[in-house]
């Protein structure tokens, strides 16, 4: 298993800072018609997490020779749909979580009505952040708006998640796997780095189908070593119950494929990725490294 590069680590950690401070900065500027609906939005926000579908996005940019803060818009508003879905997965309708990134989820921090609007106001942030990003025309903001509506609605992350909770307690064939999770975790993971992309004017379209490529098979494979940690992680360190999907029945790739045939996909996907990066020169160098960390990570 590949260890996570100190250029990962540098690059998340930059990418965190840079995007941490601008949602910080940008929910209060916002203004406010409830005191505790703001808390909440900050709480699901500001709380942790790797900022993954942010950097990603950043590194997008960065490998079609956007280097500078124009990208930023569109990874805050990816930051923001990512919040507002853990939020519902969380809820007890969903996934009954208690337990986010090593503290009480939203419902229980504040209490389930407050989560649920928590989650729509920041998916409705989300986008018109989006419409109004700086630096970029009207038809791209038109067009990221569609992108990241097409992946985090009926036909992307929403539908998959649909066909999670329908799967509980089902065995899927490894097709079926994959394609709940291309729609439940990889769809705004594919818009992550498209969206980075489109940043560039210059971005070609052998480009942009090399970054798709390389998105897809990334997303798959966050969600094997997700899987993978749910088996054989501890809970102070995924900050959310070891064993979790397990006990709830859900279907996950160690217990279709058992956990080394779940590592040797990984290892399958991670090579996949990587090789769709094959005509990007250094400016890459930041997606390569996140799909290292990706299949190496420990929460």
């Amino acid at each position: 298993m590949t260890v996570p590069s100190l250029t990962a680590e540098r690059f998340l950690e930059t990418a965190r800072t840079r995007v941490d401070a601008e949602l910080d900065k940008r929910i209060d500027a916002e203004g406010k018609t409830s005191d505790r609906l703001q808390q909440a939005m900050r709480y699901s926000v500001l709380g942790g997490g790797k900022r993954i579908r942010p950097a990603l996005c950043l590194a997008a940019a960065n490998a079609v020779g956007e280097t500078g803060p124009i990208a930023l818009a569109p990874a805050c508003s990816l930051e923001l749909i990512h919040a507002y879905s853990l939020i519902h997965d969380d809820l007890p309708a969903m996934d009954n979580d208690e337990l986010r990134r090593g503290r009480a989820t939203t419902h229980i921090a504040f209490d389930e009505a407050t989560a649920i609007l928590a989650g729509d106001a920041l998916q409705a942030l989300a986008f018109g952040w989006l419409a109004e990003a700086p630096g970029l025309s009207d038809t791209i903001r038109l067009a990221m708006v569609r992108e990241l509506a097409r992946a985090s609605g009926h036909r992307g992350m929403v539908g998959g998640q649909a066909i999670d909770l329908a799967s509980v307690g089902k065995a899927l064939t490894l097709d079926e796997l994959e394609t709940m999770h291309r729609h439940k975790t990889g769809a705004l993971i594919e818009a992550s780095v498209r969206l980075g992309a489109m940043t560039s004017a210059q971005v070609s379209e052998r480009q942009l189908d090399n970054l798709s490529g390389y998105a897809r098979a990334l997303g798959l494979a966050f969600q094997v070593q997700d899987d993978l940690l749910d088996v054989e992680g501890e809970t102070a360190v995924i900050g959310k119950p070891q064993g979790s999907d397990v006990a709830r029945g859900k279907p996950t790739f160690p217990s279709l494929l058992g956990s080394q045939g779940a590592r040797d996909h990984l290892s399958q996907l991670k090579q996949l990725a990587c090789d769709c990066l094959t005509d990007f020169g250094a400016e890459a160098d930041p997606l390569r490294a996140i799909a290292d960390y990706v299949v190496a990570r420990t929460h």
